[in-house]
């Protein structure tokens, strides 16, 4: 019986000349057994259908990632900004996509996913030596680890970007191309070895702490948003905030720019499966789940709290659901999943409308407010709702988190996010000092007045002139 289910097998995974050559043969060679030869080749040929699948969904999930850059965020920050500072901000992210990009190839990769300590890779990729087109089994056993390696790239393109966001309106262009490429290699690589490279402090697979991040609530959300609120505390307020008035000048633009971050969200949290698997699945379901929720607490509570649901507020939450299940969403439940981003909704309007307003300071499109806050809140509540169910980390039937019985799990997780806020202060004063020393990170008054396009780039982004 298991002879004849092995040569049905066969006959339906080899194609062209050589199997109709086969189910043409006489019945005598029909009942030949199997050869050892014939079962490597089988196995064979499913390991490479595995692996052009997988293969596929990652370049894909890596495109979309970098859809969230740009257009997603350049057009999400840029329609948020005054209408003379649009060019200037969208340059921002656009500038991240070229930079980083460079710095990664050469050495950030290395730091990042090369072995060195438990606190940062060592030089061994350098110039991306040894990253080659085969697998490396340490990361993603089923995908060429040049795959791996221009996926992790695009996590590491928007983190900084994200930045951008409380600074917006009032840094040069040439400071924050310096700091922010400064700030991509000392403190967003040391942040990704320790909890997703090999032998890091905070590696779920390894012997030290082991937190939980499946696709960059510590990583990226944390540390850009906690790095935001320095930056636009170590800056100041824009001139004549808040008495002037600064609302968005393009509400569409935004509108289309958070819808492209949702879309583009897909690859960032799914894509963390690494493999085009049922915890793939997961992760996609939680990842829309939670943002609809969010969306629909941020809501509930500005209607509440000004009288009137808005379109600013909707996307807003959105992307704080979004910000919230990127730690969880391949740990998590779909019920838990909605718990955690109308946790966000809540929680990311609060810091917006009533701690920001109490303290005063100039986060000028909310990144804090709702990366720093949103990552911190998602992180925690990744220890309390994961599962071995959806994802037996520790192994088949091991609890992995609170609702398991594995209550330690939060405390593990409130190491990773202790350890994302410290290296995001110390590191990020420390670059915004040095580069001010050298050269300077404020706009001139009058500069910051005509507005970033034409003071940084000799151009508007709308000509109402020209017929």
């Amino acid at each position: 019986m298991c002879s004849r289910s092995m040569k049905s097998l066969l006959l339906l995974a080899m194609t062209g000349s050589a199997g109709i050559a086969l189910a043409q043969a006489p019945s005598q060679a029909a009942s030949a057994p199997v050869t050892q030869a014939q079962i490597a080749a089988l196995q064979q040929a499913v390991q490479s259908a595995q692996s052009a699948g997988d293969n596929a969904w990652m370049l894909t999930s890596a495109a979309l990632v970098l859809l969230m850059t740009g257009p997603g965020l350049a057009l999400f920050y840029g329609g948020l900004v005054r209408r003379k500072n649009i060019l200037g901000t969208m340059m921002q992210s656009f500038a991240m996509m070229g930079l980083v990009t460079i710095l990664w190839a050469i050495v950030g990769y290395s730091l990042a996913f090369g072995h060195g300590n438990m606190f940062i890779g060592g030089f061994e990729h350098l110039f991306l030596r040894g990253v080659s087109l085969s697998p490396n089994p340490d990361y993603a056993a089923t995908i060429p680890e040049q795959t791996y390696m221009i996926y992790q790239l695009m996590f590491a393109i928007i983190t900084p970007a994200l930045i951008t966001g409380a600074f917006a309106e009032r840094m040069k262009f040439s400071a924050m191309a310096l700091f922010l490429s400064l700030w991509s290699l000392l403190v967003y690589c040391p942040m990704a070895h320790m909890v997703w490279g090999v032998g890091g402090l905070f590696n779920s697979a390894g012997n030290h702490i082991p937190s939980l991040d499946f696709a960059g609530g510590t990583v990226v959300h944390i540390t850009s948003g906690v790095s935001a609120l320095v930056c636009a505390l170590y800056m100041g307020k824009r001139l004549g905030y808040p008495q002037t008035a600064m609302p968005p000048h393009s509400m569409v633009l935004s509108f289309i720019g958070a819808c492209l971050l949702w879309v583009g969200w897909f690859g960032f949290n799914a894509g963390s499966a690494l493999a085009a698997s049922p915890l793939a699945t997961s992760a996609f379901v939680n990842t829309h789940f939670a943002t609809a929720s969010a969306a629909l607490g941020w809501t509930i509570f500005e209607w509440q709290h000004n009288g009137k649901p808005t379109a600013l507020g909707a996307i807003s939450g959105a992307v704080a659901g979004l910000v919230a299940i990127t730690p969880a969403s391949g740990f998590v439940q779909p019920f838990p999943a909605l718990l955690i981003g109308l946790a966000a909704g809540f929680v990311c309007s609060f810091m917006v409308f009533k701690v920001k307003s109490i303290f005063g300071y100039d986060d000028s499109l909310d990144a804090f407010g709702v990366h720093g806050a949103g990552g911190t809140l998602g992180a925690i509540l990744t220890g309390v709702f994961a599962t071995c169910i959806i994802n037996p980390v520790y192994g088949k039937g091991v609890p992995t988190g609170w609702v398991d019985g594995h209550w330690s799990q939060v405390l593990n997780q409130l190491a990773a996010v202790g350890m994302a806020w410290g290296i995001s202060i110390v590191g990020t004063l420390i670059l915004l000092f040095v580069v001010d020393k050298i050269i300077g990170l404020r706009l001139a008054p009058e500069h910051e007045a005509a507005g970033l396009d034409l003071s940084q780039h000799g151009e508007e982004g709308y000509d109402f002139e020209t017929t």
